[in-house]
């Protein structure tokens, strides 16, 4: 395996495990309180996570066959490197509040109260569509947001912003978990 490889996996292993310890011990009433009528809950961002990931599933499958080829956009775009770099830079800082663009990816208001045990297996599957993809040349194989068609960006930077949108849900997690008013068993 490559060490971009090694990496990816090693980060998103860390963060099913940090999921798992810091939220799976969360009732249904913890995982669905919201800190404000338009925040999301702990649940919420775990369910957006799992969405927006499964968005990636079919180009991640063909690249792993070898079926996939770069659209002419992908392979010309000469701000592929740019969009990458910009797109993980933001989501490592929280101070931008994002919003979701497309409802597709906006999680309901209930969520299951086993979301993290959903995401946990979630992140076993994705790590093993990431690993078929090790004899893709990362560098060259580009993909197009599955969010705005015009945006295409290197699969090594693909996964890492996969990693990094989920840091930064996690750390969404983590500050409704410790919002002043958060239920206690």
């Amino acid at each position: 395996m490559n060490q971009n490889l090694y990496n990816v996996i090693d980060e998103m292993t860390e963060i099913g495990q940090r999921a798992e310890s810091t939220f799976g011990h969360l009732s249904a009433t913890q995982i669905n309180w919201k800190p404000s009528a338009d925040g999301w809950s702990v649940g919420q961002c775990f369910e957006h996570l799992i969405k927006s990931n499964v968005l990636f599933y079919d180009d991640l499958e063909r690249i792993a066959s070898g079926d996939r080829k770069n659209s002419f956009l992908e392979n010309y775009s000469p701000l592929s490197s740019l969009f990458g770099n910009l797109l993980i830079n933001s989501l490592k800082k929280d101070a931008r509040k994002f919003k979701t663009p497309t409802k597709k990816i906006v999680p309901p208001s209930e969520i299951d109260a086993n979301i993290v045990e959903l995401f946990a297996a979630h992140q076993t599957d994705l790590i093993e569509k990431i690993k078929r993809t090790e004899t893709a040349d990362w560098r060259k194989v580009k993909v197009t947001s599955p969010f705005m068609k015009l945006i295409t960006y290197k699969l090594s930077d693909g996964f890492q912003v996969i990693v990094e949108h989920e840091k930064r849900h996690v750390r969404q997690a983590e500050r409704v978990l410790n919002a002043d008013d958060f239920p206690k068993n």
